[in-house]
């Protein structure tokens, strides 16, 4: 098995166990905490979530730090492309809210980089670039 994979591998393995544990609490924080009366307790138990979303980022801060440098640079071109993209998507939405048009949720940035960056690598890998 090459190092790339194996790697992979571990990564996948890393970042499945974050999304479980952010799925669990996620579903637990909207049943439990979205019909509790509001105060301390149930803003805490909203955003645990957030746990599993911590847990995330450290399975991408290892990852990067088990990458070689081609690969590091070439996935952070990848983000900062992905990031550009959502910013003048956001930007632009920004604008057309003050015509009327509804307003999103912020959840959809995320969606939106998380799309972008998925879309610029796909591009560079067909491109070859």
């Amino acid at each position: 098995m090459t190092y790339e994979k194996k790697i992979a591998r571990t990564y996948y393995a890393e970042m499945a166990g974050s999304l479980a544990v952010y799925c669990v609490l996620i579903v637990l924080a909207l049943r439990i905490g979205k019909p509790m009366p509001d105060g301390a307790a149930r803003t805490l138990l909203l955003v645990s979530p957030m746990a599993g979303f911590v847990l995330m980022l450290w399975a991408i801060i290892r990852q990067l730090a088990r990458m070689d440098e081609y690969l590091r640079i070439r996935l952070l071109e990848n983000i900062a492309i992905g990031a550009a993209v959502t910013a003048g998507l956001t930007f632009t939405y920004g604008f057309l809210e003050t015509a009327g048009y509804p307003q999103l949720s912020m959840f959809t940035v995320w969606c939106l980089l998380a799309g972008a960056t998925g879309l610029t690598q796909l591009a560079r890998k067909v491109l070859g670039r």
